[in-house]
C-alpha cells in the first residue's frame, strides 16, 4: 500500500515536472497532477511487474522498493501526461 502511494506521489511530480519543461503539452497544474496520478499508478506497476519486485507485500519497504516506485510512478506520470498532451494537441489542430 505504501508503494502505490509513493508511486502515485511521485506520478503527480513527474506530470507536473514534464508540464513545465515541455510547455507544448502543458494540460495545466491540475491536468499534469491527475493524469501523472493515474500514470505514476500504471508505470510504478508496471515497472514491479518487470522488476519481479512487489514492493510492501514481499516482507517490508527497504530502500530499493522505494527508489523503483519513485522511478516508476515518476517516470510513468511523466510519459503518460506527455502522451495526452501530444493528443489533445493533436486534436486541437484538427478542430481549428
Amino acid at each position: 500500500m505504501l508503494s502505490l502511494i509513493i508511486q502515485l506521489l511521485s506520478g503527480a511530480v513527474g506530470g507536473n515536472l514534464a508540464g513545465n519543461l515541455l510547455k507544448k503539452y502543458d494540460l495545466g497544474t491540475l491536468g499534469n497532477s491527475i493524469v501523472g496520478i493515474l500514470g505514476g499508478g500504471l508505470g510504478g506497476q508496471l515497472l514491479g511487474m518487470l522488476t519481479g519486485a512487489s514492493g510492501a507485500g514481499a516482507g517490508g519497504m527497504d530502500l530499493g522498493s522505494i527508489i523503483s516506485s519513485i522511478a516508476g510512478g515518476g517516470v510513468g506520470g511523466g510519459i503518460l501526461m506527455v502522451v495526452i498532451g501530444i493528443i489533445r494537441t493533436a486534436m486541437t489542430k484538427k478542430t481549428a
